[in-house]
């Protein structure tokens, strides 16, 4: 049986706590041994959106030489950095374009996209452009492909997410300094807002971004995140059909 000496009892996940009784005082709430239920309001955990620069991820995991490691679990990677108790992760934003010069990579990124997709992430996609190249040396030409619209789209969209309030923190994963005028801007705009930036692994932050948040908003993926949030190697819809496997590559 409880004690009476007990100020309140609060049981978090129900949100509800217990307040002694006095047997002279009529009380409204439900008695239980003596005391009192009632409701308490749970402080809103905060918000966060993830903001992926999808090639600065990718090419830092390249480098890793563990191909397995480029099913990455997009949900899983970003939780590792979510306290349960106090935050609520929302939208994850993917940001990548596709090679579509080179099928085979491609393939694996279209697959690695609808996998990350069916999990509850949304992509956005930009282009390459093509473009003549030469050597200034030796003469040769040839057509390079330059990706466009990612950096612009991460910006954006943090932007417009920023003054929407459609979150309080933002996970930022790139080491990519371009994105520090839109960081920027958003802390002037959005002073409330939190910006967190997560270097790609094995990589160091920028510089420029660093001193924008500030040492205790930066963070970054380990070898170890990467290997404990690998996708299944097998996907399937809501209805149990197989909308993607794992490439063979990957294995």
């Amino acid at each position: 049986m409880l004690h009476k000496s007990i100020d309140f009892f609060t049981i978090h996940d129900s949100g509800i706590r217990i307040i002694p009784t006095s047997n002279d005082v009529a009380s409204p709430g439900l008695r239980f041994w003596g005391f009192i239920l009632s409701e308490v309001k749970m402080p809103d955990k905060q918000r966060v959106q993830c903001y992926i620069d999808g090639f600065n991820l990718y090419h830092a995991i390249d480098n890793l030489k563990r191909p397995q490691l480029k099913w990455f679990n997009l949900k899983g990677l970003m939780s590792v950095f979510i306290d349960q108790n106090i935050h609520s992760l929302k939208e994850i934003y993917y940001f990548s374009a596709y090679a579509d010069w080179m099928p085979e990579s491609s393939r694996r990124h279209r697959e690695l996209v609808a996998a990350l997709e069916n999990n509850g992430v949304t992509p956005i996609l930009g282009q390459f452009k093509a473009k003549d190249k030469s050597c200034k040396k030796c003469g040769a030409q040839w057509v390079g492909h330059e990706e466009k619209e990612t950096d612009v789209n991460i910006a954006i969209h943090l932007l417009k997410n920023a003054l929407l309030d459609n979150f309080d923190i933002a996970y930022l994963v790139t080491r990519d300094s371009d994105m520090t005028p839109a960081v920027k801007m958003i802390k002037d705009l959005c002073p409330q807002k939190k910006i967190k930036v997560i270097a790609p692994p094995n990589l160091r932050h920028s510089k420029e971004l660093a001193k924008v948040v500030g040492n205790d908003n930066l963070a970054s993926i380990k070898i170890v995140h990467l290997e404990r949030n690998i996708l299944p190697s097998e996907i399937f819809d809501e209805n149990g059909n197989v909308i993607v496997t794992i490439p063979e590559k990957y294995k």
